[in-house]
């Protein structure tokens, strides 16, 4: 397996196929770069360099005790990038690692960068707040908390669900789509998945997104059940300097495993444009 060794010795796990213009696609929760094989293969196969990591305590990387934070989670990044040497890039960032992907624009800049997608992804804050009334309340995310520490094999199992929007009337539920859900969830150390649900939930990214200075795309479903697009996807269309805003209709948090197909056409014209 590729692996790089962190400034702190944590080794994190990537793949890195084909040639190219890089993209590097960014994970959600509790997920691993294996989320994102559908989007490698049709992007390697476009000609694009495809290279995708698993999060420091998130499938075959190092399970680490400390530094399952935000801040270390932008580094790792910026590390990887950099023993790469990564340039042109297009980043990509679902869910938490959305906030990753803003975080790292936040704390290393945007020389490196060229475009950026955001989907289905947290920023610029989920907790509901004065500030925030769009936001989940922390006893959504205390729950989370507790499913993950009491039985986190039987709460992905559920989990899988809302994510892919499996519960509307209609829904074509993939049950190989919610067994990989659950396997990618459990490769993950508890602990590391624990504290993430703080990062993801409690981070405010509203800075990360004033910085981003290069074309960025935001997608989002509008019958997102994780990530509420009224508190995520508008604002964060809004803060970001002339992003394009992209709504799928009655799309779940999962839409570019759902919607594989629009979402990969969507993106490589962007890219493209």
């Amino acid at each position: 397996m590729a692996t790089i060794t962190t400034s702190d010795g944590a080794k994190i796990f990537y793949k890195d196929w084909g040639a190219g213009q890089p993209i590097l696609f960014s994970h959600g929760w509790p997920l691993t770069a294996d989320a994102w094989d559908n989007q490698m293969l049709f992007f390697g196969r476009q000609g694009f360099r495809v290279i995708a990591h698993d999060r420091r305590s998130h499938g075959r990387s190092d399970q680490t005790w400390d530094g399952n934070k935000m801040n270390r989670y932008a580094d790792d990044l910026a590390e990887l990038i950099e023993t790469l040497d990564l340039s042109n890039l297009v980043l990509v960032g679902h869910s938490t690692g959305g906030g990753e992907v803003a975080h790292y624009i936040g704390r290393h800049g945007t020389s490196r960068v060229a475009k950026v997608v955001l989907v289905g992804a947290v920023p610029p804050l989920m907790l509901k707040t004065g500030a925030n009334p769009e936001g989940a309340p922390i006893e959504v995310f205390d729950n989370i908390r507790q499913g993950t520490a009491d039985d986190r094999s039987q709460f992905f199992k559920n989990l899988a669900i809302p994510f892919y929007g499996f519960n509307r009337n209609g829904a074509n539920v993939n049950e190989g789509l919610r067994d990989s859900f659950w396997l990618q969830g459990m490769l993950g150390g508890i602990k590391g998945l624990y504290d993430c649900i703080h990062e993801f939930s409690e981070v405010d990214y509203t800075e990360d997104l004033k910085k981003i200075d290069k074309p960025t795309l935001v997608i989002h479903g509008e019958d997102d059940q994780i990530v509420p697009i009224k508190a995520a996807g508008e604002k964060t269309a809004r803060i970001v300097k002339g992003a394009q805003f992209k709504v799928y209709p009655n799309g779940s948090h999962g839409l570019a495993q759902v919607e594989s197909d629009k979402f990969n056409t969507d993106v490589l014209n962007f890219i493209a444009d």
